[in-house]
């Protein structure tokens, strides 16, 4: 009873004030207008006492007041969340990471908003206030959040997502039935179509839903065909509807000024003099209007009777339509082509609801599995007189293959009653594509590039432990096929898996060799095939063609314990003329003079290098090259993370490191995280901004290297005075101390980081060594 009495007198207001305060916040909606008018003394006391939602109301006279309400959202975090959120001290805005973790735990009913009185208020709907200050939202599961997002009474809360969603990210899917898909289909189509949702992210699916991957795929990269499944309260897509409208009207206004009349149309005399595909480009000046100007192939402007398909051309954003794209590689008379309008601007509209009789019940199915299952065969031979200059040997895939980049078509009443990405319509898509430990499988991974060879907005793509294998290569067919647009916007791609199936140079020869525009390539495997014999020979077209100059700036490598070749990696350095960032991981040196002839390419072929880093490769016997490497003038960031660089060394060669760090003013940041520097040599580390020091090293990190809580506060100490002797000043501005055994001494550990503080920032972690020691000893 007494701790409850307690509780009770804490809660009790102490003073008039504050007894004032609590019934003005219990009247804010009466009180608001004048409440935002009080003077900045008494603002300041009733900020906290209000609910989220006027407190979030509150930001603007906070300010004209010159008040922050960040102490109190970080507050609200800690109060209600109860959790520590991840790079805690990158956080900007609390305010913003409280209310978009609000949504979500509210939206998936991990958090009760009755628990606490700040979080509800009878004038205020949960999601939809907080709604707004969604950037990134996670769906899970059977996907119910999806299902709640596009509920009727949660419009208002939909539309505000559009606005300010930019990365939608699923997780842990499992399958779920039809109606549920179709509220995904709204979903997407409406925040990634009709929205601003640039990210799409998939991770943790060890058994993925075949329909529901590809139908995620397929919209993201912009594709989709209405019907039914975007039918909502018995009517098509209201955005799609407008445009649709806007779109004809601007379509006949700037046809009748190029006066392409329906008149001219009609003429049967002047059609048989014009070749199939200057009719396909005069119709689609007449729909599209000024924003999609006819292509002019010269290669497709044979007399023909049939339309050529190529790769399409038309992508979310600002890029120009193809009229190959909606037209058939089968002669269409004129009356069906009415519905099959080229996309204007950055978005398609949807087919309108009275044609509804073209997309049945099972139309998401269909759809789905026809962008893996199209059969590109008759095309390719279709096409081969009219595009055999433009088609070279990467892309001779198998009969069928999607990784020729092309897209078939079928008419409806084929063989399996399905549509083709012909018969799409295409909308805006995402500039980013992630899949993590989602397992493709080769009809996947040929659907997958089909969509990418003509997704023009993509600017990033991370596959991470999908299971590739032999299927790298269809992903890089689909790339290259992108590569050759011109509206081509691909500049990072990010390749991991447990197995590699060729060598990792090999992969990145002919990555590079792909796709040269790319600005960041990273490769990183865990370990070797498990059968060694079946890893394939390399490629004579891959590895002994030259690799054509690339605009390459980061290139990180990791390699599954194979031996770092620098005559591999040469003609890869010599093509990237532009490299500012290269990082090596888990390379066995295959002879002690191999590390010197890296650096004399390196100082050769990357004169625009600024950041090198090293991890878990063997360093111990390569002290001059390590001494080089820190002296070098052009190098602003060197890591050693893992290299064993004390491991036989003397301590003379931790006094050179440390004379030549001070004597290069070049380098910004030193990371030293993992080599064992103990108590002594963290603070022989110290002298690097000695008086007589040089030195413009600004971040040290020296993570996971023993340093306990005494040697802290001595580097701590020793660093204060090189500070006095300096005048003041000090060069270091962030020190890393992540998995150091501070909890061995809690109190001096507390000291020092107060004292380290006062000095700098201090990113550290309250991490266990005691367990760390236990599960390095279970695996032994």
């Amino acid at each position: 009873r007494s701790v409850v009495e307690a509780v009770m007198a804490a809660e009790r207001p102490r003073s008039l004030f504050a007894l004032s305060a609590a019934a003005v916040s219990r009247s804010m909606a009466a009180l608001e207008r004048d409440v935002w008018a009080l003077p900045r003394h008494l603002l300041r006391g009733l900020l906290p006492l209000l609910t989220i939602f006027h407190l979030e109301r509150a930001e603007d006279a906070a300010r004209r007041a010159g008040l922050s309400t960040q102490p109190i959202w970080r507050k609200l975090w800690d109060d209600v969340m109860k959790t520590r959120p991840p790079n805690s001290e990158s956080i900007t805005c609390w305010r913003k990471k409280f209310l978009e973790t609000f949504f979500s735990n509210v939206l998936h009913g991990v958090l009760d908003v009755s628990s606490d009185w700040r979080l509800h208020d009878r004038h205020f709907s949960p999601l939809l206030h907080s709604s707004p200050h969604v950037s990134q939202l996670t769906l899970c599961n059977m996907l119910q959040g999806a299902v709640e997002l596009t509920a009727q009474h949660n419009h208002k809360v939909l539309e505000n997502l559009a606005a300010s969603l930019r990365v939608l990210k699923f997780q842990h899917l499992l399958s779920c039935d039809q109606p549920i898909r179709r509220s995904l289909v709204l979903l997407l189509h409406r925040l990634i179509h009709h929205g601003s949702v640039n990210q799409v992210s998939m991770c943790s699916w060890p058994v993925p839903d075949t329909v529901l991957l590809v139908l995620i795929l397929t919209m993201s990269a912009g594709f989709w065909r209405s019907g039914n499944a975007l039918a909502c309260q018995g009517s098509p897509c209201g955005l799609c509807r407008e445009e649709d409208k806007a779109q004809s009207q601007q379509s006949a206004q700037e046809g009748a000024e190029r006066g392409c009349t329906a008149e001219r149309e009609e003429s049967g005399a002047e059609n048989q003099k014009r070749s199939p595909k200057e009719a396909d480009a005069c119709m689609t000046s007449v729909l599209s209007g000024p924003r999609s100007p006819p292509l002019r192939n010269p290669a497709c402007e044979e007399t023909s009777s049939e339309v050529p398909c190529g790769h399409s051309s038309i992508q979310g954003g600002s890029s120009p339509p193809s009229s190959s794209e909606q037209l058939s590689c089968h002669p269409i008379p004129r009356k069906t082509r009415r519905w099959q309008n080229p996309a204007v601007g950055r978005k398609r509209r949807c087919l309108r609801w009275s044609r509804g009789h073209y997309a049945d019940p099972e139309d998401l199915y269909d759809f789905v599995f026809t962008v893996a299952r199209e059969d590109n065969s008759g095309l390719l031979e279709k096409n081969r007189t009219t595009e055999g200059e433009n088609t070279e040997n990467w892309t001779s895939s198998s009969p069928g293959s999607p990784c020729t980049g092309h897209t078939g078509y079928k008419k409806r009443g084929g063989p399996d009653g399905a549509l083709s990405l012909k018969a799409a319509h295409r909308f805006r898509s995402v500039s980013t594509l992630e899949l993590f430990s989602i397992p493709l499988t080769g009809e996947t991974c040929r659907t997958l590039s089909n969509l990418l060879s003509s997704w023009v907005s993509l600017e990033n793509l991370v596959l991470s432990y999908n299971g590739l294998n032999a299927n790298i290569s269809c992903i890089l067919s689909g790339l290259r096929a992108l590569s050759r647009h011109p509206e081509c916007r691909f500049r990072v791609l990010r390749v991991s898996d447990m197995f590699s199936h060729m060598p990792c140079m090999e992969l990145v020869r002919c990555t590079l060799s792909a796709l040269p525009q790319l600005h960041t390539l990273s490769v990183s495997f865990d370990l070797k095939n498990q059968l060694e014999g079946s890893r394939p020979e390399a490629s004579p077209s891959c590895s002994e063609a030259e690799i054509p100059e690339s605009c390459l700036e980061v290139l990180e490598i990791r390699f599954p314990r194979e031996p770092l070749h620098t005559a591999l990696l040469l003609p890869v350095l010599k093509a990237s003329k532009s490299l500012q960032q290269l990082s090596l991981d888990s390379a066995t040196l295959p002879c002690p003079q191999e590390l010197g002839l890296l650096l004399e390419v390196l100082k050769e072929c990357t004169p625009n290098l600024k950041k090198l880093s090293f991890h878990d490769v063997n360093l111990a016997e390569q002290q001059k090259e390590v001494l080089l490497l820190l002296q070098d003038p052009g190098l602003q960031e060197i890591t050693f993370s893992f290299c064993r660089l004390f491991e036989s060394s003397t301590a003379e060669f931790l006094s050179e490191i440390i004379n030549t760090v001070k004597r290069n003013s070049s380098l910004k940041s030193l990371k030293l995280p993992g080599n064992r520097l103990g108590n002594h040599r963290l603070v022989a580390l110290a002298d690097i901004f000695s008086e007589d020091s040089s030195s413009c090293l600004c971040q040290l990190d020296v993570s996971s290297n023993c340093i306990k809580p005494d040697g802290l506060l001595e580097f701590t100490k020793k660093l204060e005075g090189h500070i006095q002797q300096r005048g003041g000043q000090l060069p270091l501005t962030q020190l890393r101390l992540f998995q150091n055994w501070l909890d061995q001494d809690a109190e001096t550990a507390q000291e020092a980081l107060r004292r380290l503080r006062a000095v700098c920032s201090v990113v550290n972690d309250a991490w266990d060594s005691s367990q760390a020691f236990a599960d390095y000893i279970s695996v032994m």
